[in-house]
């Protein structure tokens, strides 16, 4: 697991994520810890290094 800083797309808070770099491509939802909106996030890690990190706010 390793740890990524990111700003939310909704309260643009600086908040962090635990990642399973073990899996190669990750698509999910992870409320944010500060405003409690819906974040979509998408990473992808190559040889355990990550190569691509997304993340968007969810329309409602």
């Amino acid at each position: 697991m390793i740890e990524h800083f990111f700003t939310c797309p909704y309260c643009w808070e600086t908040i962090s994520m635990l990642l399973d770099h073990s899996i190669s491509r990750q698509s999910y939802v992870e409320d944010c810890e500060v405003c409690c909106n819906p974040i979509q996030v998408i990473n992808h890690f190559i040889n355990t290094e990550l190569s691509m990190f997304q993340a968007d706010s969810i329309e409602q």
